[in-house]
């Protein structure tokens, strides 16, 4: 079959010739290689929308749940648009704007989650630019699943912030309870372990980046 796929980010070609420790080739998941498959002219967020000069610090992001939803949306990997997943099953709501960060890839095969903490709640479906500032390790019935926290690099209530530990600690008690919670109703087992600093997002970040680069090359091959 025939790949179309974007030139990659050079900031990230380029992290990958130069790392001390190459990335480990993965088994790749042929799911990933066929999203990548589209007609021309139609446009992909997963991975037509570039990530952004300053990655992994500051970064693009596509927001696919608004803060306050209970609507569980989520990116469809066939189409790049944004689908209804399910409602949530627990009276929880989203605690702020979530989404995921473009031409990243986890051992999950799914594109870098992240939370954006921002003054205001935004329509599903679009992009902004978001800083790094923490981690958040979390297991989803057995498997990681980890989150980046963020906040938005554009409003002037939270862009100052440069560390998770600048933020209350109720603000994090509250983003641990929501990812406890929200599955408990479905019988699916959540934890979340202690939240990891700017630094660990940052390098969680890189590492997403360097895992879509071969994905790349591999289509590139084909």
């Amino acid at each position: 079959f025939q790949v179309f796929v974007m030139a990659p980010a050079i900031e990230a070609v380029e992290k990958v010739k130069v790392a001390s420790t190459p990335v480990k080739p993965p088994v790749l998941n042929e799911r990933i290689l066929s999203s990548m498959t589209r007609r021309p002219g139609s446009a992909h967020s997963w991975h037509d929308l570039e990530i952004g000069p300053d990655a992994p610090t500051i970064f693009n992001c596509v927001i696919e749940i608004r803060r306050g939803s209970k609507v569980k949306y989520e990116l469809d990997k066939k189409t790049g648009l944004i689908m209804v997943d399910r409602v949530l099953y627990s009276s929880v709501v989203y605690p702020h704007n979530y989404g995921f960060i473009p031409r990243t890839l986890c051992d999950d095969s799914d594109p870098m989650d992240v939370l954006v903490i921002m003054q205001e709640p935004v329509v599903p479906g679009c992009f902004l630019r978001a800083k790094a500032i923490g981690l958040m390790p979390m297991i989803d019935q057995g498997e990681a699943d980890d989150k980046i926290i963020a906040v938005c690099a554009d409003d002037p209530e939270y862009k100052h912030f440069n560390d998770i530990k600048e933020l209350p600690p109720h603000r994090l008690a509250e983003i641990r309870r929501f990812f406890e919670d929200y599955k408990k109703n479905e019988n699916k087992e959540v934890a979340v372990n202690d939240f990891l600093p700017a630094t660990a997002a940052y390098e969680a970040i890189q590492h997403s980046m360097d895992l879509y680069a071969t994905y790349v090359v591999e289509g590139l091959r084909r």
